[in-house]
């Protein structure tokens, strides 16, 4: 297949999966939901310096990705299209970056593949269109990344330059782990080069220091300048250093808690990771730069996270965008295309039985998850069997592997949307219905008792107060929460509850 139709199937899929499905749910909660009404009040309060949530300071995260869903939501409205925009535009922007970069060190069709195994993987799908600072990071990350190595190869300052200011909208974004993830990797690079002296070089120059600071300094100020100690304790001490020494918000796990999260997070392309990583040990001791480069980046992401106190899945994704690379140069390695299909097929096969298990467990949960199931049920139905018969027979077919491949990325892109609209439903349909249950009854005052669910400040454009209900307040909470207090049900719907409390 020419590159000139594998790029055109690269646009369908970026189109498909980053934009025409932006609004096809409702905000996810927590993470989407906390960074919409941060931006929500935001521009309530027109403060674009500090940002805070239901009305207390947010240190979170930095500001890049609030000004940039500020901007869409005065545009476009607050809507999930608008608040979700910025991170398909950085996604696509990544994409693009990925393709630019493969191609000018290998060559045009290891480019193409490469962007569509990543415009198409799992994660990536999910991050491309969510309302937080991901897409942007790991846009950031690959930028100073891919320029760092073009520097290291063809010794242009003006590379460097860019690395730095890359790096300086990163730390904009989220913080010192943009700075960590290529100060790390080039210093591991530069041991196994022999070659600390111009490592030290580097890091020191004075005109990337400048560049970085003009970028990222001057909101740190005006951050410290407001909220002072506040700000030091909030962002740097708790919501950075103390993330990796413990773990926050029960966020823990082992040391190998990565693993299934790359296995699955990469479908359906995991054939190429393990590929790629029986490998490994061969192709560093061929004279390819990059991979040296690109695989102590990866690695290096993936121990320090391991071993962090605090782990999400996104966070291993900061070393994922070298794995497009990789995989876009030796997926023609892959003999058998059956393989290839054999992660998805699996995963497939485990989504057909999934309504069978979770209505034989039923019977054996507690209330919160009775009602999760129940929400969902009815969505699988036999369109839900038919699809997924239909994309297991496609993968099934032998076809060349090029063609395989467009299969495989696009039966991920459906299988992602679809299976995400179904989990929508058991809370995040809910909870946007009963914003607009209160919005509709002029409802303006409400308690949030037991569940945490700040999308529902974005729907109902409100703030709420987090405390035990008393008599005559009007409730949003789980029904399990509610059974010891005598109530009048007003809006009810899968696992949440608007209820009146009477005496």
């Amino acid at each position: 297949m020419s590159e000139k139709n594998l790029k055109i199937f690269l646009f369908l899929a970026i189109l498909i999966n980053f934009y025409l499905t932006l609004a096809l749910t409702p905000l996810f909660n927590l993470d989407e939901g906390a960074f919409s009404e941060a931006t929500r009040e935001m521009l309530l309060n027109h403060d674009f310096i500090t940002t805070y949530l239901n009305g207390n300071l947010r240190f979170d995260k930095p500001i890049l990705i609030y000004w940039l869903q500020a901007l869409s939501v005065s545009i476009f409205g607050l809507n999930e299209f608008a608040l979700r925009l910025p991170s398909a535009v950085a996604a696509t922007l990544w994409a693009g970056g990925i393709y630019w970069f493969t191609k000018k060190i290998y060559d045009e069709k290891s480019a193409v593949f490469s962007a569509f195994f990543m415009v198409t993987a799992l994660q990536i799908g999910l991050i491309a269109k969510a309302a937080i600072a991901d897409a942007l990071l790991n846009m950031f990350i690959a930028f100073s990344m891919f320029s760092l190595f073009l520097y290291i190869k063809e010794q242009k300052e003006k590379y460097l330059l860019f690395s730095f200011a890359f790096i300086g909208f990163g730390f904009l974004t989220k913080g010192p782990v943009a700075v960590l993830v290529p100060l790390a990797t080039y210093f591991i690079y530069m041991i196994v080069k022999k070659d600390l002296k111009s490592f030290f070089k580097d890091i020191f120059n004075i005109k990337g220091i400048a560049l970085f600071l003009i970028i990222a300094l001057p909101w740190y100020i005006a951050e410290y300048m407001a909220q002072g100690q506040k700000f030091i304790d909030g962002f740097f001490l708790k919501h950075n250093l103390h993330r990796f020494e413990s773990s926050m918000e029960k966020h823990k796990g082992s040391i190998f808690y990565f693993i299934p999260v790359i296995l699955i997070g990469l479908l359906p392309w995991t054939s190429l990771l393990i590929k790629y990583l029986a490998n490994l040990k061969a192709k560093l001791k061929q004279k390819d730069d990059f991979f040296l480069f690109g695989s102590i980046w990866f690695i290096f992401v993936f121990l320090f996270f391991s071993f962090s106190g605090t782990k999400l899945p996104h966070y291993v994704i900061y070393g994922y965008t070298p794995l497009f690379i990789f995989m876009g140069l030796y997926f023609k390695e892959i003999k058998n295309e059956f393989l290839l299909s054999l992660p998805l097929i699996l995963f497939i096969v485990v989504l057909a039985v999934l309504p069978s298990v979770a209505a034989s467990i039923l019977p054996k949960q507690k209330e919160s998850v009775q009602n999760i199931i129940l929400s969902v049920m009815p969505y699988f139905n036999t369109f839900y069997y038919l699809s997924l018969g239909t994309v297991l027979a496609l993968l099934l077919i032998r076809f060349t592997k090029e063609k395989k491949v467009l299969i495989l990325g696009f039966s991920m892109i459906f299988i992602l949307n679809y299976v995400g609209w179904i989990y929508a439903h058991a809370r995040e349909f809910p909870v946007k219905h009963a914003a607009k249950y209160v919005k509709e009854h002029k409802i303006n005052k409400i308690v949030m008792y037991h569940i945490n669910t700040p999308s529902f400040n974005v729907y109902a454009k409100m703030l709420v107060e987090k405390r035990k209900p008393k008599s005559g307040d009007v409730v949003i909470s789980k029904p399990s929460a509610l059974k010891k207090y005598k109530y009048k049900t007003l809006f009810k719907e899968g696992t949440v509850i608007i209820a009146k409390i009477e005496k």
